[in-house]
């Protein structure tokens, strides 16, 4: 099945590159040159993306406010692409629910590479049915449905890249966990010693979980070690 992707760009150049690259490797793509084409054609075939690219820089809007239109009415993967050097554009992105960045100027062929890592973790086969529930303070995640709910049955709005983590967690709950394991589990990329991309996406798992340290710390930080899942973690078929 051919993977539908839908771009939002000004630059009417760099939309066509990308579309003739991408079409090239076996992808369908759709092309918007502003907030408003794209809304109108997100909202036409949202349940046929499997991932959009969003620009920050747009004529009419901005990537940030299409990236919160776009994760209030779907899960599907979000890469947005921005011009700043200014680490803020790729922090409000990831705390908007982004699963990935990429700085301008930019290869094509590293964004295909992007692009594939996350669809990958999208589709990555249903577990055993043994080991289908882990459930941890009032939570249960499901992992063949690639969902969290909690005590009350109301499911967590978690991106892909949330519930790579979460899911890296509760595996291992209990170890301490290195940035660079947490990184790589998540994006196939270490992250460099300045890089806070991944102490954003852990305060927003937090926030999702409503994880109050002053009452349960469920993800706790070492200083100078990592990160560790403090939770009691059960594994159930049922």
């Amino acid at each position: 099945m051919t993977r539908k992707i839908l771009i939002v760009d000004d630059d009417q150049k760099t939309r066509l590159l990308l579309k003739t690259y991408l079409e090239k490797n076996q992808y369908e793509v759709k092309l918007s040159h502003n907030g408003e084409s794209f809304l109108n054609e997100f909202s036409s075939q949202v349940d046929q993306l499997s991932l959009v690219i969003l620009d920050v820089m747009l004529p009419d809007t901005d990537g940030f406010a299409l990236c919160k239109i776009v994760r209030q009415r779907s899960n599907v993967p979000i890469i947005m692409l921005t011009a700043s050097s200014d680490e803020t554009d790729r922090i409000v992105g990831l705390e908007l629910g982004a699963d990935d960045y990429m700085a301008k100027p930019y290869s094509p062929r590293e964004l295909l590479a992007r692009i594939k890592a996350i669809l990958r973790r999208y589709a990555a086969e249903a577990p055993a049915v043994a080991n289908r529930y882990y459930r941890f303070v009032g939570f249960t995640m499901d992992l063949v449905e690639r969902k969290v709910v909690d005590n009350n049955g109301v499911q967590v709005a978690l991106t892909g890249l949330d519930y790579e983590l979460l899911k890296y967690f509760v595996e291992h709950p209990g170890e301490v966990l290195d940035r660079n394991v947490l990184s790589e589990q998540t994006r196939g990329r270490d992250v460099g010693p300045l890089d806070r991309t991944l102490d954003v996406q852990i305060s927003r798992l937090r926030l999702l979980l409503k994880d109050d340290s002053k009452q349960f710390a469920l993800i706790k930080t070492v200083r100078g070690a990592g990160y560790v899942f403090s939770a009691d973690v059960s594994v159930a078929s049922v």
